[in-house]
């Protein structure tokens, strides 16, 4: 009798010890929850403070072709919903990214077994990866239209209207380059600090092409990046800034603060500047172009401790196969592109004027 009333005992402990065990795990989860909303969000503005861009460039690539090859389907799939999706899926893990779950899920909504909505209705953070992949992704697909070779046209070109990916490769065709991930690697000079961009080292003078359309926000001497060109998107979530530029000529003549440029337009030249409060110093061992890409929520982030850089290693291999052709001017010695490119979102900004400028004080350029 004392043995099972012993055994009976023992088992009700063990209940409340689980009970009590599994609320504190639940508050602990809450508590997670919260806090993981807390450091994506700023809690009284509502916008997001932090983003950590993890999508490897197969996932992108993968999603990329899903969308042009359904665009003009009844079910068009915008890449970055999926890209998104699965941000939410692996916890912006994409390490754990398996092809099979890109092709499972596009086809539940290409057959239309699914849509987008009733798939994340339930997810948690769907929403803030959907807007965080936007910022990232936002303005490189899309329509536009670019000459192309042909010999029978007048010139051996013609104009021909798409549908893809309109962002390109920092570096122009047919020059080289290496890099490797280095993004968070720390930096010694003025300050120890965390690497903030991507380094693609290469010869002096390559040109160098703007990734999207945007306009020049910066322009000139950084002790840090030395010369360098600052460049907004024009839906201002993206700030893309190309540093180390050419001793002496870093950059096209035609480019002033506010000049509006498209993507795949030569706005400067590869160097070794920087690492100096003296301009025009040439500091830096390596010959490389600096790239980095920072998002910007609310104008707050823009120059302050808030900002938010992201690692472009895999954006760039994903750029790598939209690469801008470029030519040499012997007269002016200045580089442009060979195929000349319109896009429809540069040219609804210059006609809206969402940026005040003035043609005679600012030179707005839409073709090279």
């Amino acid at each position: 009798m004392f043995v099972k009333y012993k055994a009976k005992h023992i088992i009700i402990c063990e209940l409340i010890l689980i009970l009590i065990l599994s609320s504190v795990l639940i508050k602990q989860g809450i508590e997670y929850d919260q806090a993981m909303y807390a450091s994506m969000y700023d809690t009284e503005k509502k916008f997001i403070k932090w983003v950590s861009f993890d999508v490897s460039h197969k996932a992108m690539d993968r999603a990329y072709r899903y969308d042009v090859e359904t665009y003009d389907s009844q079910v068009h799939l915008n890449w970055i919903e999926l890209l998104a999706y699965l941000g939410a899926k692996y916890g912006g893990d994409f390490s754990k990214y398996k092809e099979k779950h890109m092709n499972d899920l596009a086809n539940k909504l290409i057959n239309k077994e699914e849509t987008m909505e009733s798939l994340t209705e339930n997810m948690k953070y769907y929403d803030y990866y959907l807007e965080a992949y936007s910022a990232v992704l936002g303005g490189m697909v899309g329509e536009y239209e670019i000459e192309v070779a042909d010999e029978t046209a007048p010139g051996g070109k013609r104009w021909e209207k798409k549908y893809g990916l309109k962002a390109f490769l920092p570096i122009a065709k047919y020059y080289p380059y290496s890099h490797f991930d280095d993004f968070g690697v720390s930096r010694s000079f003025g300050f120890k600090r965390k690497h903030l961009g991507h380094d693609m080292m290469g010869q002096v003078g390559t040109p160098i092409i703007a990734v999207e359309s945007g306009y020049v926000e910066a322009l000139g001497w950084n002790q840090y990046g030395g010369w360098r060109i600052g460049i907004r998107s024009f839906d201002k979530k993206r700030y893309y800034y190309y540093a180390h530029l050419r001793q002496n000529y870093p950059y096209n003549k035609s480019l002033e603060i506010g000049s509006v440029v498209q993507a795949g337009d030569v706005i400067g030249y590869l160097g070794r500047t920087g690492y100096s409060r003296k301009e025009n110093a040439n500091n830096i061992r390596t010959p490389h172009l600096h790239f980095g890409l920072q998002l910007i929520f609310d104008e707050s982030q823009k120059d302050s401790v808030n900002e938010i850089w992201i690692d472009c290693y895999d954006l760039v291999q994903f750029l790598y196969k939209n690469r801008s052709e470029t030519v040499k001017d012997p007269e002016t010695k200045e580089y442009h592109r060979v195929y000349q490119f319109i896009d429809p979102v540069a040219q609804d900004y210059i006609k809206h004027q969402i940026y005040k400028y003035d043609d005679e004080d600012i030179n707005i350029h839409i073709y090279e």
